[in-house]
Parts: structure tokens; sequence; C-alpha cells
């Protein structure tokens, strides 16, 4: 009888451990899918990241793809204008280089002549790599427009002209030409930029 009742409580004492490690289970096994749906609103905000960057990686292309349309974006407004301006007023571009002589305001238009009168104002001078190119001497009003300076590629001598060479130089600086800048063709421009010597 005592052995009967003794295996009843250790039959008893075993359906309970069952149940409580059986119990134990449940909550880890409830606690699992809290964590995966925990787990998922990670991976969803990591879904997130990944679509702002795919939306960066788009921005930088369209910003590429924009550069790529401007093909006079990379180089220095300054050259640009060179390139203009030789194409506005000579119109050939089909030289070898193209040189950029800078003259300061007081520096006189004809310099070998001590009678010549100076430049009023600051100029640029443009000119090909052969005399027949030609030349262009002008300043910039930075608003689309140059002043053209008609200064000759080769300078008279007093006894060639009927005036003085003051009269003379005088009368290239009154009668500057103003000359509106086309942006011209993109390619002609660029091409000719490559040739800008310096």
């Amino acid at each position: 009888m005592k052995k009967k009742i003794l295996m009843i409580m250790i039959l008893a004492m075993g359906c309970l451990l069952m149940a409580c490690s059986g119990g134990k289970q449940q909550v880890v096994e409830q606690a699992q899918p809290e964590q995966e749906s925990e787990s998922g609103e990670v991976a969803s905000g990591e879904t997130e990241e990944e679509v702002d960057s795919v939306d960066l990686v788009e921005a930088t292309s369209q910003d590429q793809s924009d550069t790529k349309e401007d093909p006079l974006s990379t180089y220095p407004s300054e050259k640009i204008e060179y390139a203009r301006v030789w194409l506005q007023v000579i119109g050939n571009g089909d030289i070898e280089e193209l040189n950029v002589r800078q003259i300061s305001a007081g520096e006189q238009l004809n310099p070998y002549d001590d009678t010549s009168v100076a430049y009023p104002e600051d100029v640029i001078v443009l000119s090909g790599k052969a005399m027949a190119d030609g030349t262009v001497t002008y300043s910039g009003n930075g608003d689309g427009t140059i002043n053209v300076y008609d200064v000759p590629s080769h300078w008279p001598s007093s006894e060639q002209i009927e005036e003085s060479m003051e009269e003379y130089t005088q009368g290239i600086v009154d009668d500057t030409e103003k000359v509106s800048v086309d942006a011209g063709d993109e390619q002609e421009v660029v091409e000719l930029i490559g040739k800008i010597s310096g």
C-alpha cells in the first residue's frame, strides 16, 4: 500500500515537472514571435534605408547626366569667353592655337611709338599662332557684350598714315565697336578651348 502511494506520488511529481517545463516552453515560444515581429520592424526599417540609398544613387546619376548635358561646365568661364569671342569676331575655329594676352589700362596701344595714346581700360588680346589667323583686342562689359578695339595686326609707320600716331590711336579708342557675343556651338567652343595656350 505504501509502495503504491509512493509510486503515485512519484508519477504525480513527474507530471507536475513536465507540466511546468511545458509551460516554460510555451512562454519561450510566445516570446519568440514577439522578437520576430520586432526584428521584422528592424528589417522594414532597413528596407526603408535601402530605398533611401537607391533614391540617392538615382539623384546622383541624374546630377551626372545633367553634367553630361552641359559639356562646358568643366571649363573656366574666362576660357569659355575667349573661345566665344574668337568665334564671334573672327569666326575661324580651325587654328592651331589660341594665344591670350592681358594688357593693363594705361599701356600704349602702339608700343613702338611714344606718341601713342594709352588704353583707357584693361583689355584682352586674342591671337592665333600665325599672323594670318588675325587678332581680337577687346574689353568685356559683363553683360554678354564686348568693346572691340580695331587694333591693326601690323602698326603703320608715321609716314604711312595721314595723321599723327596720337590721332590715329585716339581714333581706335574712340571708335570701339560694341559686339554681342553669342553662346555659339558648344562643340566648337570646347574644341577651341583645347587650343588655348597656357
